[in-house]
């Protein structure tokens, strides 16, 4: 009987081990996706300086829309900060900041960095005997990168 019971164990622990790693093997692309979306948005970020609603907006509902992550749409992210660790996501409308100050734009002077994250939820789960075990696991990456875009309207500061 001891024989049956540990070779049962060992049966299951192999059954879960297997669907770990079947869990594993998606989590790949899952994350690969999120580091290819922030790569893109980080390149259109070093463009302007920051990024623009509209783009923010598309990144954020193509994510969502993905089937990989619709599972977990409500918790995906996305932050992008100037170097002042201001919000530096603006209005498409780049004549819309002419009267503001320095401190209210959302983009700073060439060679200024400007950070863009992106996080979200991988819902790692497991069915075990019609019982659904699932843990939720918060991931995030960011790249910070350098704007590139000079303006005249911002003071040039040589340090």
């Amino acid at each position: 009987m001891r024989g049956i019971a540990k070779a049962l164990l060992a049966t299951m622990l192999v059954s879960v081990a297997i669907m770990l790693f079947t869990n594993l093997v998606f989590f790949f692309p899952w994350y690969t996706t999120l580091i290819v979306e922030t790569f893109n948005l980080s390149q259109v970020a070093a463009g302007d300086n920051y990024v623009k609603r509209s783009y923010y907006d598309d990144a954020l509902d193509r994510l969502k829309n993905r089937p990989i992550y619709r599972e977990k749409a409500s918790d995906i992210k996305l932050t992008v900060v100037n170097a002042d660790d201001y919000d530096a996501v603006g209005s498409d409308d780049e004549a819309s900041y002419e009267n503001a100050t320095e401190i209210q734009k959302p983009y700073r002077q060439r060679g200024k960095p400007v950070k863009v994250t992106l996080s979200a939820v991988y819902p790692l789960s497991i069915t075990v005997w019609g019982r659904k075990i699932e843990e939720e696991v918060p991931v995030s990456f960011s790249l910070t990168t350098v704007g590139l875009k000079h303006y005249k309207d911002l003071t040039y500061y040589f340090d």
